[in-house]
């Protein structure tokens, strides 16, 4: 096991993503967060909650995306949908997905299908804490990246969230 962000680098990396957000969407009233269920979620919340606080007067408008019945993935286990909360429009918005790994692309192909199921946004960025670089199978690239890796198809990253860690197995 290897640590690849301890809590300290962790919150430095999600403060600054959060950052990255704002200078590229000065005007957050046309922006949208939108966290990929179930792990992405936790990133999205928290960087939501910095960026909140940075600017508490912004209408930063955000939301939860399920992607269970849009994966192109076939498991043995039984698929547990998660929660969608979208409460807004997305139609003619700019639209950040977050995820904790990016790792084949497959789950940001689901997510961008899902998406169009609330309307068509103006523009699609994707934030993820981890890139999983040179493992990809579609063509799809972070805009925002806590941390790049290079890894091997056996082993697994792993976003411990309860102890504030990320660590490679």
């Amino acid at each position: 096991m290897k640590i690849i962000l301890d809590p300290y680098q962790l919150n430095l990396t999600i403060q600054r993503l959060s950052y990255e957000i704002i200078e590229r969407h000065s005007e957050l009233s046309d922006t949208v967060l939108i966290g990929i269920q179930p792990r992405g979620v936790f990133l999205s919340d928290r960087i939501a909650a910095h960026i909140r606080k940075l600017y508490p007067a912004a209408d930063l408008k955000y939301g939860k995306l399920d992607i269970t019945f849009y994966r192109d993935d076939v498991r043995n286990e039984l698929h547990t949908a998660n929660e969608t909360d979208i409460p807004f429009s997305i139609e003619d918005k700019k639209v950040v997905l977050i995820d904790d790994v990016l790792y084949k692309g497959r789950t940001i192909r689901a997510a961008l299908d899902a998406l169009l199921a609330y309307g068509r946004p103006l523009q699609v960025e994707l934030c993820v804490l981890i890139d999983r670089r040179f493992s990809r199978e579609l063509p799809i690239q972070p805009d925002y990246c806590g941390k790049a890796i290079d890894s091997i198809i056996s082993q697994k990253v792993t976003v411990k969230w309860d102890e504030e860690e990320v660590v490679l197995f």
